[in-house]
């Protein structure tokens, strides 16, 4: 690198983002500034500075969302490495970018970095899949690495407890900032050291499993065969779980489609699964009523693939539709 450019690592502050980013600073040690954030922090190219000479990497964020300030910096002359798993509808052609672009069901940023480092920190990437709800995958690649059935049952409990500390509106609502947990997953090649000397991975643990229970005490607004909906009120605890309870919920009822509602001051904040059996066209939801997300399998066009995700077929979209048309909602994927 050449003396006076900069290096900076922007990532979603979830598992995944997290998680992808760790693999590549232990690859890479140079120094960087990290940009992050909280899980709905997404157009977070907008906050970098960079000039031409300086190189940028990119980790589980929209590209779509990030496309204007992806081309400011390009113009500028600024490297970027973009690694993620979201829709985009074009992916700029440029010879300062290279992209790593994946949008199967089956896929996350963690995974796409792991596979471009060769699993030189698979762990990581394991991590990152269980916590971007992937197990199937987060499976897969640990049979490859031989982990046992206790090495995954720790790395899951991890991917799960990091990516539940990225839900929140404001970083006062999670239990660390993820900057600050970003510093603490970067100290460790093996992330099961972590997990043996960081007491803070106990603690995010122990605190998601009581807001869970809280979040299973609720009941739902709309349950049917394929489809339910479960509206939490608005408060700290459910700010935090808001994933991690649509993501308990798809993998308790894989046949369903699941939508979870956190009311606000003016309607709602709401994260979307598909069923885990059927898992396309939720992102395609989604875009309907504002907001965006990952494919989860779209590009695997059926001749089914009109009904997007189960919800459109079930009186629980119109639960979303009065709860988007009452408070001009955001759906997210998340």
């Amino acid at each position: 690198m050449v003396p006076g450019r900069q290096r900076f690592d922007i990532c979603n502050g979830d598992a995944d983002g997290l998680c992808a980013a760790v693999q590549w600073r232990l690859h890479d040690p140079s120094p960087a500034t990290l940009v992050t954030g909280l899980k709905h922090d997404i157009a977070l190219l907008a906050k970098v500075h960079a000039k031409a000479g300086d190189e940028v990497n990119v980790f589980d964020l929209s590209m779509q969302r990030n496309g204007a300030d992806l081309l400011r910096l390009l113009q500028a002359g600024v490297r970027i490495r973009y690694f993620d798993h979201h829709a985009v509808e074009r992916i700029p052609d440029h010879p300062l970018l290279d992209a790593h672009i994946d949008c199967a069901s089956d896929v996350c940023t963690s995974l796409l970095v792991d596979h471009h480092l060769g699993g030189v920190f698979r762990a990581w990437a394991v991590v990152g899949a269980y916590g971007d709800n992937l197990p199937m995958a987060a499976e897969r690649l640990s049979l490859g690495a031989e982990f046992d059935a206790g090495d995954r049952a720790l790395l899951q409990r991890l991917g799960e407890a990091i990516n539940y500390n990225a839900y929140g509106d404001e970083e006062r609502d999670v239990f660390i900032a993820p900057r600050r947990l970003f510093d603490v997953m970067v100290r460790y090649p093996d992330p099961r050291d972590m997990i043996a000397h960081e007491g803070v991975v106990d603690a995010m643990d122990d605190v998601r499993r009581s807001d869970l229970r809280r979040a299973f005490l609720v009941p739902p607004l709309c349950r049917e065969a394929v489809a339910s909906v479960h509206v939490l009120p608005d408060a700290p605890w459910s700010r935090r779980v808001l994933g991690s309870f649509a993501n308990e919920l798809a993998n308790a009822e894989p046949e369903r489609a699941h939508a979870v509602l956190k009311a606000k001051e003016k309607g709602y904040v709401v994260s979307v699964r598909a069923p885990l059996t059927a898992p396309w066209g939720a992102h395609e939801l989604c875009r309907e009523f504002g907001g965006g997300g990952r494919a989860r399998g779209s590009r695997h066009r059926r001749t089914r693939a009109r009904r997007s995700c189960a919800l459109r077929e079930s009186r629980c979209e119109d639960a979303l539709g009065r709860a988007a048309k009452e408070g001009r909602s955001r759906l997210t994927i998340g």
